[in-house]
């Protein structure tokens, strides 16, 4: 059986989205470099790609709408069906996981009764889990609409889903300040980000993460070197010998003791 054409969005809801579609078009040399940041338009609308976002981006850039079903099918940052109004990722890659993540998402699925990329009944959270988001120096990670919450537990996690499900204000780690998931999707479509202290804001690398460059451009002191081998020396003395001295590969002399030759010396000849 055929299916029937997608709807169209209300004239005025239409004559909205049409005005902001071509603000963005406009910023490209080639309308279909437009899709990705549309998709994002047309989700900030519904909270997800409906058909009827599908065609109103193939009108609007001269695509079918199977081009268009193929992007935002590809990529996992458009939802295909209506979700909750906090994204809440759970990373659990492989240094988050073992840091705790696999625990917080499983103790975040009991809680609130469903699975991975399923929405509360109240339409509150969406509950994923998210591959790296690149900080992992304050794992394990649980992102809200792409907000950095860093370094949570079971329970400080269990506490941020009731919190957003009680209209509770809840403040990221580090970054701009929370907004719902369709408000971020307007952003990501390249509008301006009206959310008060979100200019100031950075979401950027953290303390830990920036603690190697400053070792680099030599505003710390130098790290440490801390080893199970070290047990026979003062902290304040180092070992006469790098702690993996050992390993250093040996003459062949001495590490071959049937090899002919003799022992080489410092100046190359036996």
């Amino acid at each position: 059986m055929p299916q029937l054409p997608a709807p169209d969005y209300p004239a005025d809801v239409r004559a909205r989205l049409e005005a902001d579609a071509r603000e963005v078009i406009a910023r490209y040399p080639d309308s279909r470099s437009a899709l990705l940041p549309l998709l994002h338009l047309v989700q900030s609308e519904e909270g997800y790609v409906s058909r009827t976002g599908i065609r109103f981006c193939a009108e609007m850039l001269d695509l079918t709408t199977a081009e268009v079903t193929a992007v935002s099918t590809f990529y996992t940052m458009y939802r295909r069906k209506p979700s909750g109004d906090y994204q809440v990722g759970v990373c659990t890659n492989t240094l988050c996981a073992v840091m705790g993540g696999d625990a917080i998402f499983d103790e975040l699925k009991q809680h609130l009764g469903v699975g991975n990329g399923e929405t509360t009944e109240d339409g509150k959270v969406t509950l994923e889990h998210i591959e790296c988001n690149a900080a992992c120096d304050f794992a394990p990670v649980v992102m809200v609409n792409w907000e950095f919450f860093d370094n949570q537990t079971p329970d400080s996690a269990r506490q941020l889903v009731d919190d957003l499900r009680a209209g509770r204000e809840v403040e990221p780690t580090r970054g701009a300040p929370l907004c719902t998931y369709q408000q971020t999707a307007r952003i990501l479509a390249g509008f301006p980000d009206e959310r008060a202290g979100a200019v100031e804001a950075t979401g950027g690398a953290g303390h830990a993460s920036l603690a190697g460059l400053r070792l680099a451009k030599g505003e710390t002191g130098p790290g440490r070197v801390v080893s199970p081998r070290s047990a026979g020396y003062p902290a304040d003395e180092p070992p006469a010998t790098h702690p993996s001295s050992h390993d250093a590969p040996h003459k062949t002399s001495a590490s071959d003791p049937k090899h002919p030759s003799g022992p080489v010396t410092e100046e190359g000849e036996e």
